[in-house]
């Protein structure tokens, strides 16, 4: 409970000249009389009111919080149509025709977007690439995309290839060769039927 504060009244009389107009002790400092009992309900019915607003704040009851606004989450859908109106008001036109989009990081990664939805607009100098995004490493895409490398993108495909004889030098990974002796059959070198006899015996 909050401490009460107690209201004195002083005069500036002297005690005899108070006792002479038949006042008494209604006018001694220490008197505490109506105003005390006036600030005591006061703050009973503030503390009644404070009580009664926070259990109106209240939403789902005990131990639940105290918020009256609920918060709307955004959807991504809401987003979306706001950067396609956006995009509309920019007289951006539909290209279509285009299979796939490559974006080449510094890192040595590929943005690829398989089927995306592109527009442009000359005008304003604005393409958009709509779709879904894969991160994936260059070396992953390789014999595909060899077509599309810029002189950027030829240096770090040397750095990688310039990389591999080390890791295999390290034992990392073994080097793979051009040649494979597992694709033929191999040459009949002993006879099989002296073996299932040598075998019996």
């Amino acid at each position: 409970m909050t401490p009460l504060t107690t209201l004195t009244q002083h005069s500036t009389e002297s005690p005899s000249q108070r006792n002479q107009a038949g006042e008494g002790n209604k006018w001694h400092p220490n008197w505490k009389g109506e105003s005390q009992i006036v600030l005591m309900k006061e703050t009973i019915m503030n503390q009644e009111k404070l009580a009664k607003l926070q259990a109106q704040v209240r939403i789902g009851g005990k131990g639940t919080a105290r918020r009256k606004k609920k918060v709307v989450h955004r959807t991504a859908t809401a987003d979306d149509k706001k950067l396609q109106f956006s995009l509309k008001k920019l007289g951006l036109n539909n290209i279509s025709g285009i299979e796939e989009v490559n974006m080449f990081t510094n890192q040595g990664t590929v943005i690829h977007f398989n089927n995306p939805k592109v527009q442009a607009s000359l005008a304003a100098n604005t393409f958009t690439i709509t779709g879904h995004a894969e991160t994936k490493q260059l070396t992953e895409m390789l014999p595909s995309i060899l077509n599309q490398l810029g002189a950027d993108s030829l240096t770090s495909l040397r750095r990688l290839v310039e990389a591999l004889p080390k890791q295999s030098v390290d034992g990392k990974a073994p080097l793979a060769t051009g040649e494979d002796d597992d694709d033929e059959v191999p040459d009949l070198v002993e006879n099989f039927d002296e073996a299932s006899k040598n075998e019996a015996n």
